[in-house]
């Protein structure tokens, strides 16, 4: 089914190129995705990002009740706090990341991906039959995304009724009234908050932030971003087929306290940490560009002693080369190459973050 957001009609008078992204009708860049990067590393940009899955959670076991679907522990924030977390299966698979917030009135909002909707909501409500939840899915709901290192300021002299408090906010806060659901969180590496507001008053903050000479961006601007910062891609990173250590999230398991049973955690107690493939970054300086899927080979003189993969890879418009993470086997002192057109060019494997608040971050591991 075809989906639009309330800004649909925002994206193609600003020349959207729209795409079909998991059944939403989304743009892919407004003319140049490289300048809509730029803008985020350097000043602002905006995002429309409605086509998240936004859930509210409230009954007496709403806690309880995250505290036995998340890997992560919402007893670890308060009201007013968020906290990233996965959702497993029972095998330790990583269904979907999420972003959990904790409300004044003992309620919580979680956040997920397009892209698992129909799977992970049937599992959600599958999971609170047995307890005393109330799930309330939010379409009548829109939410942006105002990045970059200028985010704050802009934002607060658009809406000047919360510059106050976007002055004191810190990451993975959020404040929230009767219009507007205001967290520092984002997909870009840079400071910046994702809003969450109703329709109609999203289409007339695009369009005063629009008029602020704020850069509209799109799913393009967002991937490369996210690549650079180093955040993974559900579905395509992590799936159910890839557990946490696998996907270099294994910090977002709370095991404490050793009471709480979450889903997942049997499995992953029977793991062995030690013997996981986990995600490595790429570096490439040659020219070309490091792709999802492109086989990564392990070489120690002329002999092949290793393979893997890439999961995701681009061009980084920050450091101007290719950029990727790939899942590797660890063999001591191999050098990694890949193969394009049948030249076989050299690749640095380092940690998979590139960029922080827009410079480079390189650290090599071989």
């Amino acid at each position: 089914m075809e989906r639009k957001t309330a800004l649909f009609e925002a994206h193609t008078a600003a020349g959207g190129k729209i795409v079909d992204f998991f059944g939403w009708q989304l743009p892919m860049h407004y003319g140049s995705q490289l300048s809509e990067h730029h803008a985020v590393r350097r000043s602002v940009g905006m995002f429309d990002v409605s086509h998240m899955t936004v859930v509210d959670i409230a009954g007496t076991d709403a806690a309880a009740w995250l505290g036995v679907v998340l890997a992560n522990n919402v007893q670890k924030i308060g009201a007013g706090q968020a906290l990233y977390s996965l959702i497993l299966n029972h095998q330790a698979g990583i269904l979907d990341d999420c972003i959990v917030y904790a409300r004044a009135d003992k309620s919580y909002r979680l956040v997920f991906n397009a892209a698992t909707f129909e799977p992970v909501s049937a599992w959600l409500q599958q999971q609170a039959l047995s307890m005393s939840v109330q799930l309330t899915w939010r379409d009548d709901v829109s939410m942006l995304a105002v990045q970059g290192p200028e985010a704050m300021a802009v934002l607060a002299s658009v809406c000047p009724q919360y510059a106050g408090a976007l002055a004191s906010l810190k990451p993975f806060h959020f404040i929230e009234d009767d219009a507007h659901f205001i967290a520092t969180t984002g997909y870009t590496g840079e400071a910046g908050v994702e809003i969450i507001l109703s329709h109609a008053s999203a289409v007339t903050l695009w369009q005063a932030l629009l008029a602020a000479g704020v850069q509209p961006c799109g799913l393009g601007a967002r991937d490369t971003l996210r690549l650079e910062a180093g955040f993974n891609l559900s579905g395509q990173d992590m799936d159910a087929s890839t557990n946490p250590w696998m996907a270099n999230v294994g910090w977002t398991i709370a095991w404490q306290p050793e009471s709480r049973q979450f889903i997942g955690k049997e499995a992953l107690l029977s793991l062995k940490q030690t013997e996981q493939v986990p995600l490595v970054g790429l570096i490439m300086t040659e020219k070309g560009v490091l792709r999802g899927d492109m086989s990564v080979y392990l070489m120690q003189g002329d002999q092949q002693v290793g393979q893997g993969s890439i999961t995701s890879g681009g061009f980084s418009p920050t450091l101007g080369h290719a950029i990727a993470f790939a899942r590797l086997p660890k063999v001591a002192g191999a050098r990694a190459e890949v193969r394009i057109r049948n030249r076989a060019l050299p690749v640095t494997i380092t940690q998979p973050v590139f960029v922080r608040r827009g410079q480079a971050v390189h650290q090599p591991t071989t």
